[in-house]
């Protein structure tokens, strides 16, 4: 089960970590605080919303290499910049990494409680599809190689018959494969069986 929401402030400047910490902190979020990258990356992870509020400017790497260095590593956690430094192509730069907001010091409190909600929400959907495709995913696990032959030409679009013909078997013997496949997939209806195929794309190894 998901946990209450976490935001993750990573910022070599205690005061700010402190401020930042006490403003989430009353608006009713859970806050864990870094000083660095690496106290970042060893976190204890869990499986709740989460969203970074990350700093540009950190000593050593900066914080979009550290956002592409997540990205790299399939970390697609929502990512909130604030620099006391900001300028239009570092913004963009950001904006285009796939960042949530980009607020340049200082900001009102407002607004990055905005960007925090917005950033959980994403989060939250992100999570929810992955899960969706993991019970997809381990469903499919179950039909047999016969199954997933028949499972990609019925999401195609071919009859029974065109499946019966292409495969060399028996109308009878498809609609029992179609049958089992609805079956183990949970799926009422072939509309429901073609959704859940191109789910399936979506996953480097089905393909």
């Amino acid at each position: 089960m998901s946990r209450d929401p976490i935001v993750y402030v990573l910022d070599d400047d205690g005061a700010v970590r402190t401020s930042l910490e006490s403003l989430l902190e009353s608006a009713g979020y859970t806050v864990q605080t870094f000083s660095s990258a690496d106290d970042y990356l060893a976190r204890d992870r869990v499986d709740a919303p989460s969203c970074l509020i990350l700093d540009v400017r950190l000593k050593g790497k900066s914080g979009l290499e550290i956002h592409r260095e997540l990205v790299r590593d399939g970390d697609m956690q929502p990512i909130i910049f604030i620099t006391g430094h900001g300028d239009i192509p570092m913004s963009v730069a950001a904006m285009k990494a796939g960042a949530v907001e980009f607020l340049t010091k200082p900001f009102r409190d407002q607004d990055l409680l905005d960007a925090v909600c917005s950033a959980i929400s994403q989060d939250e959907r992100q999570k929810e599809a992955a899960r969706q495709i993991e019970s997809i995913l381990r469903r499919y696990n179950t039909l047999s190689p016969r199954e997933r032959e028949v499972m990609d030409l019925l999401a195609s679009g071919l009859l029974s018959k065109q499946i019966a013909e292409r495969l060399g078997l028996s109308q009878v013997t498809v609609k029992m494969h179609r049958a089992q496949i609805m079956q183990k997939l949970e799926a009422e209806t072939l509309a429901d069986l073609i959704r859940m195929s191109e789910r399936l794309k979506t996953i480097p190894t089905i393909n």
